[in-house]
């Protein structure tokens, strides 16, 4: 077994470990990140937040890589929600957190997306070492130091490093040894069966041909996401009970919830089921929501769905991972500087980790339990809905010199530094 030693050592390859790398990296220290697969790769989740577009992707320096792509230019998020037949819409720009220009996502395709990423980390210095399953942690008494991986060939490696960072997401090989346990809400668990539909898939009427579209059904409820080039991804979240009465083939399983939901049916009735390449597969897996009781440990962090996860209808898997990722390189960054005890930093990860997380399940909570006669004023919820609730300015792109949170929770503990990398170390009075 071959041994090296870095600063840093990140599990996962995706939104949340790219980013965590990238930004320890542009503080001057080494890091490795270790992807099991080799990208690009299928991953599902396309639609993306103005916090990760304008935020942590201007912080990583592919704002203008991503423009140049063709991924359609998302404004905003359309429901048709509950009892409630009439199509209600809200817009980012009703953020006052956003400027004008920066009031809008993408809907990405996930494997150039994540692809973007991980080829920029590697272009920020980070050793980046792809089809390698991590195996385990290395503990030296109550502190991780370091993890072991298999290689392609089956070559066995421990790396050395001062702090490991998990996001190898929610089938993570190492979350547990964190500590602490898995809490899962049960009122979140069902099923999500999705697919891709081609050209002549409808679209929403203009400005809201690029919205999300989220329509609910007696079993559960649908989202309608379109992508670059008459691409459709169309997903079934299904209620447990519901989904025990499906048919074993998924095919005639997605026809019948279809053929539930009018308004998807119609969107549908044009266009043609993908059954070729890496969007020809149905897919399905378990719609659930968790968080781990505790996020980090001396020498170790989780971050992404390794350290929780929400029911997909505001769309904030990515950004709580890029955000998550932020939190822990600042964390990271302080303690490796010398200016924050470890302690101090990753408490203070956690809480802001908790805090953005909170939020988004207690408004996930507050919609499912709706009948949908009434809706939220677009003001009182767009900024999370935008990923910018939390106050970190660094999220609402007002300029890389603007990064501290005014967020009065956070009030007694330390600020941000100009970069945007840093905690600021506390000053004495």
């Amino acid at each position: 077994m071959s041994a090296e030693a870095f600063d840093v050592v990140v599990a996962g390859g995706g939104p949340a470990g790219s980013t965590a790398a990238t930004l320890v990296a542009m503080h001057g220290h080494r890091v490795l990140l270790v992807e099991k697969e080799v990208l690009p790769r299928y991953q599902v989740g396309e639609s993306l937040l103005p916090s990760t577009v304008h935020g942590v992707c201007r912080m990583l320096g592919v704002t203008e890589e991503l423009a140049e792509t063709d991924f359609p230019v998302k404004r905003g998020a359309t429901f048709q929600w509950g009892g409630r037949r009439e199509p209600w819409a809200f817009s980012f720009e009703a953020s006052p957190r956003l400027t004008g220009s920066t009031s809008f996502a993408y809907q990405a395709d996930r494997a150039r997306f994540d692809e973007i990423l991980l080829n920029n980390a590697k272009r920020k210095g980070v050793v980046v070492r792809e089809g390698c399953s991590v195996t385990a942690v290395v503990e030296e008494g109550d502190r991780v130091t370091g993890l072991r991986y298999t290689d392609a060939d089956g070559g066995e490696h421990e790396v050395g490093a001062r702090f490991v960072i998990d996001a190898s997401g929610h089938e993570s090989p190492l979350f547990s040894s964190v500590g602490g346990t898995r809490d899962h809400a049960e009122s979140f668990r069902g099923l999500v069966l999705s697919g891709y539909f081609g050209n002549g898939c409808k679209r929403l009427p203009e400005p809201r041909s690029g919205d999300s579209l989220s329509v609910t059904f007696d079993g559960g409820w649908f989202w309608y996401v379109p992508l670059f080039g008459g691409l459709t991804s169309v997903g079934a979240v299904v209620r447990r009970e519901r989904a025990e009465k499906l048919p074993h083939d998924r095919e005639e399983a997605l026809k019948a919830l279809i053929a539930e939901c009018p308004t998807i049916s119609d969107l549908l009735s044009e266009g043609m089921r993908v059954t070729a390449g890496k969007y020809g597969k149905l897919r399905i897996r378990e719609d659930y929501a968790y968080h781990q009781t505790t996020f980090w440990r001396p020498g170790m962090v989780l971050v992404g769905d390794a350290a929780c996860s929400l029911d997909p209808l505001f769309s904030s898997g990515v950004h709580l991972a890029t955000y998550s990722a932020l939190l822990a390189a600042r964390s990271i960054n302080s303690v490796l500087a010398g200016d924050l005890d470890e302690k101090t930093a990753l408490t203070e990860f956690e809480a802001r980790y908790r805090r953005e997380f909170g939020a988004f399940s207690e408004l996930l909570t507050e919609f499912h339990t709706t009948t949908g006669d009434e809706y939220p004023e677009p003001e009182s919820f767009v900024d999370l809905a935008a990923g910018v609730s939390s106050g970190d300015a660094a999220l609402a792109a007002r300029g890389a010199g603007a990064s501290a949170s005014e967020e009065p929770m956070f009030a007694g503990g330390p600020a941000v530094s100009p970069d945007g990398l840093t905690w600021l170390p506390h000053q004495p009075k």
